[in-house]
């Protein structure tokens, strides 16, 4: 009798899947042998714990016992969680767009025994409808094109496998140089935006921190088009329900154009590039709501996704015991108990009017909460002053969420992914980097809490996930690290490093994001220019995949670009400059073209326009005189500028700092920008007006 392989797992997702009848084999060479051996096709399923369809599609077909014992007399079965092998998702995910022109997860691929894709989708349900065929159908299609039609399935594997080769350059040619691009680009996101409910895209929409990022720092260069782009869509989002109105961070992306109705997962990835996005729109805006955005995003992400060991969790379920968003929806009667019994009755009304709450709710008869009317209407409306509003508001809220604490909560990911952890890592630092010496006291201890939460994390995955090679693992979960390390995994964990250095100015952070960098070109470097997906030494999967566009995450290929030309700017190494331009050369114009697809791209030929300002600083840490210039290089949103620090610069392990001395024996900043370096000032006014020239 044929048994589930799942139990030496560590993937939530894989060990949600542990006691289906169907015959489960994680992705490894048994699976692919007793294919070979049995002459069957592989069911290659793929998802992640948080996808709630992936649920669906469990209960409905994975759970049912004719179902999997078909499954199991026909195929082998392989369950993938996308998270650990984003390497399987992106070959798999291309064939399946191939295919059907669209994808998604959970993701349905029928394989030959030795990789090759012939036939895929995404959910199919478990009886015919909404125009799908059932899983069962697909199944006794797929077994019978396998035993009857082989010589066509043989050759429609081939086909597809060969279109999966790896061919990364999208254009041939210079990547165009210049403001020109970007202004084109800039250009493109006005003529696609959307001018009633903000943001791009629909029927679905998505948050686009990387489109959003760029915008900022085309509105700092003084293009006057970004920001309103920007404002409006940081705005509606923060006013939506995919903004989580009591207990801070974001869902996955809304269902509709509007921001109301969430996708209710929340994916520790989107929560750290929005909460960066927040931050880094404050300091240009000095829009306090900005903040508070952010703020509440970290603390939700240091309250619920943290792990005991200090490093990030993956995710949080879209669903509560097999349910949509129960736990965070609510009826009119449901608020009005919650706040009576914490002593606010007299707010009943005033909430209400506030989120939108109603009788007949604003979907499927409940309520999602969303911001309805600004404190400064509500204000008018009821003669109660807007201060009063705001804080009377914030404790209604306080007082639901913790009623909303006591309800069944949704199954959260407990894994830890380097790359996910980069992205929360670099928000965290650099909330610490701009707050920690806010004039604001409240400021500047979330700012000192912040770094605290960064600098743990850091040392936990730098503890677990570089094995003895120095080489990086990709997760962590029950004590294993598993998996080799990603092109994604290096950059992103490569970028929140060199953030977290520049808020602490512990060069231990530098030197790690250099190591990063250094396997990056050894191990991912593709002989067009730009890197794999994977190393050199990986797992030999169909294609070794290239992968250049932005998704949920930035394009491993575009950030791994951005940091070695940070890199570049601290080392003065043109080593790194060049890859960087290598993997710029392969996508052309396609970011002026495509700009929500490859907005990370967009960032780093922002960069390449600059100008870049270098800043060195010489003195020690805790002098105040240090303090003041340091609150000058962090002023404002500055993007193409790094900054390093070192009270003795002749042992410091950052080039940047190399041959710097303090000047008449005072704190001393250092400015080069261009290729040539000013002369040294003590003052801040002085390094104030360095930075402004």
């Amino acid at each position: 009798m044929r048994m589930n392989h799942l139990a030496g797992e560590t993937s939530p997702y894989l060990l949600q899947h542990l006691h289906n009848p169907v015959d489960w084999h994680p992705w490894g060479a048994e699976a692919l042998e007793r294919a070979r051996a049995e002459d069957h096709p592989i069911f290659l399923s793929v998802g992640y714990a948080a996808c709630h369809w992936c649920h669906v599609m469990e209960r409905e077909s994975f759970e049912d016992a004719a179902t999997a014992a078909y499954l199991n007399a026909n195929f082998v079965s392989i369950k993938v969680d996308r998270e650990e092998r984003p390497d399987i998702d992106a070959i798999y995910m291309r064939a399946v767009q191939a295919l059907t022109g669209s994808g998604g997860w959970p993701m349905t691929v029928f394989l030959t025994p030795d990789g090759r894709p012939f036939y895929g989708g995404t959910y199919y349900p478990n009886t015919r409808r909404h125009g799908l065929p059932s899983f069962r159908d697909v199944l006794e299609g797929v077994s019978a094109a396998w035993h009857e039609r082989r010589a066509d399935v043989e050759s429609a594997a081939t086909g597809l496998a060969s279109s999966l080769a790896p061919t990364a350059r999208l254009a041939d040619g210079a990547a165009p140089a210049g403001t020109d691009i970007l202004d084109a680009a800039v250009s493109a996101l006005e003529s696609g935006f959307d001018v009633v409910d903000a943001g791009w895209g629909g029927p679905m929409k998505f948050p686009q921190p990387m489109a959003l990022e760029f915008l900022l720092r085309r509105a700092a260069s003084g293009d006057a088009r970004a920001l309103p782009l920007v404002r409006r869509t940081l705005d509606r989002m923060a006013a939506g329900g995919i903004h989580d109105q009591l207990g801070g961070g974001f869902s996955r992306y809304a269902t509709e154009p509007t921001w109301l109705v969430p996708h209710f997962e929340k994916m520790l990835s989107d929560n750290g590039l929005l909460a960066r996005t927040y931050l880094h729109a404050w300091q240009l805006t000095r829009n306090r709501a900005d903040l508070e955005v952010a703020r509440s995003t970290l603390d939700f992400v240091a309250r619920e996704m943290t792990l005991p060991d200090g490093v990030f969790a993956a995710s949080l379920d879209a669903d509560t015991d097999g349910e949509e968003g129960a736990t965070y929806t609510w009826t009119s009667g449901e608020i009005r108990d919650a706040l009576v019994a914490a002593g606010r009755e007299v707010d009943v009304e005033l909430f209400g009017a506030a989120f939108d709450v109603t009788a007949a709710g604003n979907w499927e008869g409940r309520t999602i909460l969303r911001r309805a009317v600004p404190d400064a209407e509500l204000a008018a409306r009821t003669g109660v002053p807007e201060d009063e509003v705001r804080s009377r508001l914030a404790e209604d809220c306080r007082a639901l969420l913790a009623a909303r604490v006591r309800r069944p909560q949704p199954a959260r990911d407990d894994k830890a992914l380097a790359g996910w952890n980069g992205l929360m890592l670099a928000a965290y630092a650099d909330a610490a980097a701009i707050l920690a010496h806010q004039p604001d006291a409240l400021l500047a201890w979330a700012g000192h809490r912040y770094r605290a939460i960064a600098e743990r994390a850091a040392e936990r995955l730098l503890g677990v996930l570089v094995d003895e090679r120095g080489r990086l693992r990709r997760s962590w979960k029950d004590g294993q690290a598993r998996h080799a390390g990603t092109l994604e995994d290096h950059a992103c964990l490569a970028d929140g490093l060199l953030a977290l250095h520049e808020a602490t100015a512990n060069e231990r952070w530098f030197t790690a994001a250099r190591d990063l960098a250094e396997t990056i070109l050894a191990h991912f470097t593709h002989p067009e220019g730009g890197f794999f997906d994977t190393a050199d030494d990986a797992e030999r999967l169909v294609a070794r995949p290239c992968s250049l566009e932005d998704n949920a995450l930035p394009s491993g290929n575009a950030m791994a670009a951005l940091v070695l030309l940070r890199l570049e700017a601290l080392t003065g190494e043109g080593r790194y400059a060049d890859a960087a331009e290598g993997a710029l050369q392969l996508v052309g114009t396609a970011p002026v073209r495509y700009p929500t697809a490859f907005a990370q791209w967009l960032q780093v030929l922002d960069w390449r326009a600059g100008p870049v300002d270098e800043i060195a600083l010489v003195g020690e840490p805790f002098d105040p005189r240090l303090g003041a210039l340091l609150d000058v290089a962090r002023a404002g949103f500055r993007p193409r500028q790094v900054v390093a620090v070192a009270p003795n610069p002749a042992t410091s392990a950052v080039p940047l700092m190399q041959a710097r001395f303090a000047l008449r024996g005072q704190p001393t900043a250092f400015v080069c920008r261009g290729f040539a370096c000013r002369q040294p000032v003590t003052e801040p006014e002085a390094l104030a007006a360095l930075l402004a020239g």
